[in-house]
């Protein structure tokens, strides 16, 4: 009996103990909670009973060389309705079917939707905003946006590119840039009660929105506008596929024009150029969309025909296995294994020397280099001048070279890849391989952003390129110059020809793949002053109609371009070739 006592006493006490130290937790918890997590959780309630809404930063500009805005913003408006809110729904829903110009069955799905918070178009004129606010009808809200506009329409569009209805990149240097431009949207905060419905002179709190940086770039209206031109009038004449027109600074590889004929309308980034009406599928639509918004210059690739004997020259010279006075013969044609490789001229250009070849643009000269370069070595050049890798132009989506591996390359591969052919690069490469090799032999990184700006207009930061790796000799640069300055005064350039200045260039004829389909892509490339090159500018005509020789038709619109941009940026007349240190 006592011992059953002794035994219930100390149960008693074990229920006890335990059942004090579970309240010394709780009340040790809830004192926790009260007091070192208030400010937590009463964060959490009031979240709970606020409704939160974007205020959309302004987006950063975009602006050219001169300052010139490219790319700003516009005033717009969001509307929105609060479903416990309204009061007459259905003046509501007549209200937005007049202002907005929606349907009444869209109109009423919104309002009729029980949310915190219901969009129901973006992007309205500042104007309609001001209008629907002006009806005072509970539950409908009026919030500041921006919208991106391009002033110029269609200028530059597939270098510029646009945003989304969020207002973020999509294309082009808007996607790019677009940590530096997008800025940080702020909110407002509103107190509502227990049901959703704002509390009356509750007030409302703001988290001001932080803008986008601006862009600087290195790309110019003027001279982008006048390349325009010229790329339409050209294709328009020639009836072309398309024209791609591009300028550059080879000292430092600034682009000051990048030119895809036809453009788009950036302020309609989704209508289809030249839309009849007829009805296309989505997924149709969005093809004829992606070909609309592709920048040929540095996505699509190409083979660049006789404007890659410039390569083949400057790595015969680089390795020393030619001299401007060595003697070659050209009979119309070289056999190369089995094939008879024919030259431009078949009836042949006869005796001549290697200055004379470049010249005349002779294919048997460039196969003989090719030769005496040997496949391993001319791939090696391919590396040492960049070919083999990406320029690292700041736009998205650009192509790679497309090249035989080195063990597929046998004497009828050699013969065409030294005058161009049997492989493909984008016109981007190859304009920044030629500025390396014709600017003292420094290899370049093209691009278009220059600086970042604040809204002061103060530096944020200078963008800086991989730029400093010598890829040829000054020597080598030097005779370079020299020769494709002989090829528009003396050779099949000439209809680059400007007097009183002495430019350089190359010209090409190349035909598209399959060669059953007989058509072309026209070309030339030239630069200026030939001896101190501050220009570089290259043209390029796809599927010309009639007569389709670069030097006919490619080679003038160089000429009319730099015709009315040496005196725009201060190339002067007469300048006196110095070609010796």
């Amino acid at each position: 009996m006592y011992r059953n006592k002794t035994f219930n006493r100390k149960k008693v006490m074990i229920v006890f103990v335990a059942v004090f130290f579970i309240m010394m937790f709780l009340i040790g918890r809830l004192v926790y909670l009260m007091i070192f997590c208030s400010e937590y959780y009463g964060n959490k309630a009031e979240n709970l009973h606020e409704r939160e809404r974007d205020i959309k930063a302004a987006r950063g500009k975009l602006l050219d060389a001169n300052g010139t805005v490219l790319a700003t913003n516009k005033s717009v408006c969001t509307i929105s309705v609060i479903h416990n809110q309204m009061e007459e729904p259905e003046k509501v829903i007549a209200m937005l079917v007049k202002e907005l110009g929606i349907s009444e069955e869209t109109a009423r799905k919104r309002v009729e939707k029980v949310s915190s918070i219901e969009r129901v178009k973006t992007n309205v004129a500042k104007e309609t905003g001001d209008a629907i606010r002006a009806y005072g009808l509970s539950g409908v809200k009026v919030d500041e946006d921006y919208k991106r506009y391009y002033p110029y329409g269609t200028l530059a569009s597939k270098v510029l590119g646009f945003t989304g209805a969020d207002n973020q990149g999509i294309l082009g240097l808007e996607v790019k840039y677009d940590e530096y431009l997008q800025g940080t949207n702020g909110k407002i905060l509103t107190l509502t009660d227990a049901r959703g419905i704002e509390i009356e002179n509750a007030g409302e709190s703001r988290l001001e929105p932080v803008n986008g940086y601006d862009l600087c770039l290195s790309l110019d209206y003027n001279i982008q506008m006048y390349c325009e031109q010229a790329a339409k009038k050209v294709c328009t004449k020639k009836s072309a596929d398309s024209v791609s027109v591009i300028v550059m600074n080879p000292q430092n590889g600034e682009l000051m024009a990048m030119v895809n004929y036809p453009e788009f309308d950036l302020n309609n980034p989704f209508t289809l150029a030249g839309d009849n009406g007829e009805a296309v599928s989505a997924e149709e639509k969005q093809n004829l969309l992606n070909k609309m918004w592709r920048n040929q210059c540095i996505s699509d690739t190409y083979e660049p025909g006789s404007t890659f004997k410039i390569i083949t020259a400057a790595a015969a010279l680089e390795e020393g296995v030619v001299k401007l006075d060595d003697a070659f013969f050209c009979p119309g044609y070289k056999i190369v294994e089995d094939r008879r490789i024919r030259c431009a001229r078949t009836t042949g250009h006869g005796a001549e020397t290697f200055e004379t070849g470049i010249m005349n643009s002779c294919n048997p000269v460039f196969m003989e280099l090719g030769e005496r370069l040997g496949a391993e070595n001319f791939v090696g050049y391919f590396k040492q001048f960049g070919l083999l890798s990406k320029t690292n132009i700041d736009l998205p989506g650009e192509a790679g070279t497309i090249m035989h591996k080195t063990e597929n390359i046998g004497p009828v591969e050699l013969a065409t890849i030294s005058f161009g052919q049997s492989f493909q690069i984008t016109p981007i490469q190859l304009v920044t391989t030629v500025s390396s090799i014709i600017n003292g032999g420094t290899r370049v990184t093209p691009h278009f952003g220059v600086r970042i700006l604040d809204k002061d207009k103060e530096t944020v930061r200078e963008l800086k390129y991989d730029d400093g790796k010598q890829i040829v000799s000054e020597e080598t640069s030097r005779t370079m110059q020299a020769l494709l300055e002989s090829v528009v005064s003396e050779g099949s350039g000439k209809n680059a020809k400007i007097e009183g200045y002495h430019i350089g260039g190359k010209t090409a004829t190349s035909q598209t793949l399959p060669r059953s389909a007989n058509k072309y892509i026209s070309s030339f490339i030239g630069f200026a002053p030939a001896d101190n090159p501050q220009i570089l500018g290259m043209c390029v005509i796809y599927n010309p109609q009639g007569v389709y020789y670069g030097g006919t038709i490619a080679a003038p619109v160089i000429r009319d371009i730099f015709d009315n941009i040496f005196p725009y940026l201060g190339i002067e007349k007469d300048v006196e070739m110095q070609y010796t240190n």
